[in-house]
């Protein structure tokens, strides 16, 4: 197939929907499609723009077999609920016309992957232009958790960009999202049940592995029986992460528990001022993907943390990696949400913002390896059965290319 993908966020972003755009156009084009790919210069989760991709702001370039081209975009020092809809009308504009050149080349599929949903009527567009298959791809529902979040505020504005929302997701061919909860809201929406695709977010098993190397832990001077409590992953503000310097000074008396935050975001330097303070909690930078299995192999236990906010409209896509490093994982949600699901099989839930219990949720596995060994041997069971990359993505694009090749040939005959 021809496969055109329209993802603000794209390699050789590390984490979050850049990391998993630029995994799947690699993917297809390794497994013979041809792959053209739209895109934002690299900015995130830095939220500045790569020195590279400085000039010139308009681009072509080769990436592993992939196609992409490049628009600029404008990246706000400080993202708020308005700097960051500006940030990304400014893609949907500047991209819009490198979506519309690429009709010439005639995609058997416009695969537009959301955040950002403004550039989604852009995609719908070029898709009817060409007579492709429009797919949209909902990483989050983001124009809910704007709202949820206060981002964006008021009642009129919101039944407004809603009803837009609506109109649009309703008239693509194919919308796809990473969860079964967000699946349930598509057709809230409207969305069709035929139409609606479920699509997480992968894990290659192959590369991470169960055995820690060692090799983080003795970088950082942390003793070999000391018990690492590790988040890893963007710094931003849908993660609820004050909690984890709040657990931090809860146990900073106990020498036998290391918090270790790595990555970066809006919210890192409100964390390196905890940490200043805390001698058990260590602040990392974010690593180069080829550490990222010592990386998850290091810790004993994995925390995901959520804002209350953000319940069942996201669904963090580290959460795959944790499980397969087969360690436990401490997740705070609320119960009942798709993350409580997952993760009440394979480690603890606590409630969202509440640094007391996960606090005592950490010393609960601290002090049990066997119950430590079982919830992580449970954890990578599920990714494999869930999360494996190869079986993911060719379930989501095999079916597609046979029925694209079937319509190609009732028009030929």
């Amino acid at each position: 197939m021809r496969i055109l993908i329209y993802s603000a966020n794209f390699a050789p972003e590390p984490t979050g929907i850049g990391k998993y755009s630029g995994e799947m156009a690699w993917w297809l084009a390794e497994h013979g499609h041809e792959v053209r790919v739209v895109a934002a210069p690299p900015y995130y989760p830095t939220w500045k723009v790569d020195r590279k991709y400085l000039w010139p702001p308009f681009r072509h370039e080769q990436w592993r077999g992939v196609d992409v081209w490049r628009a600029p975009l404008w990246v706000p020092k400080s993202p708020t609920g308005l700097t960051r809809l500006l940030h990304l009308i400014s893609f949907a504009i500047t991209s819009f016309p490198v979506m519309i050149w690429q009709i010439a080349w005639r995609p058997d599929v416009v695969l537009t992957v959301a955040p950002a949903f403004v550039c989604a009527p852009a995609g719908l567009l070029t898709a009817r232009l060409c007579r492709a298959r429009a797919w949209l791809h909902l990483q989050d529902f983001e124009v809910d958790v704007a709202f949820r979040m206060g981002l964006l505020k008021g009642k009129l504005l919101q039944r407004i960009v809603l009803r837009i929302e609506r109109w649009v997701l309703r008239r693509f061919d194919t919308v796809s999202t990473i969860s079964g909860r967000m699946i349930e809201r598509l057709l809230t929406k409207g969305v069709a049940p035929v139409r609606t695709r479920y699509f997480p977010n992968w894990v290659d098993v192959t590369r991470i592995g169960t055995m820690a190397s060692g090799n983080f832990r003795k970088k950082l001077g942390i003793p070999p029986d000391a018990i690492v409590v590790l988040f890893s992953g963007t710094l931003g503000g849908k993660q609820g992460l004050q909690v984890i310097p709040e657990a931090a000074g809860r146990l900073a008396a106990r020498g036998d528990i290391v918090f270790v935050v790595c990555g970066d975001g809006v919210v890192k330097p409100s964390l390196e001022i905890a940490a200043a303070a805390l001698p058990n909690l260590m602040i990392l930078p974010l690593q180069p993907s080829g550490r990222l299995a010592d990386l998850l192999s290091m810790a004993d236990i994995h925390l995901l943390p959520q804002s209350p906010d953000a319940a069942d409209l996201v669904l963090p896509s580290k959460l795959s990696g944790m499980l397969a490093s087969g360690r436990p994982v401490i997740a705070t949600c609320r119960s009942g949400t798709e993350i409580s699901g997952i993760v009440s099989q394979c480690g603890i839930v606590v409630e969202p913002e509440d640094g007391s219990n996960l606090a005592l949720a950490i010393v609960k596995l601290a002090d049990d390896p066997e119950l430590r060994f079982e919830l992580g041997r449970r954890a990578r069971t599920f990714a494999e059965a869930n999360f494996e990359r190869d079986a993911v993505l060719g379930s989501m694009f095999g079916p597609m290319e046979s029925q694209i090749s079937d319509v190609a040939n009732d028009v030929a005959a």
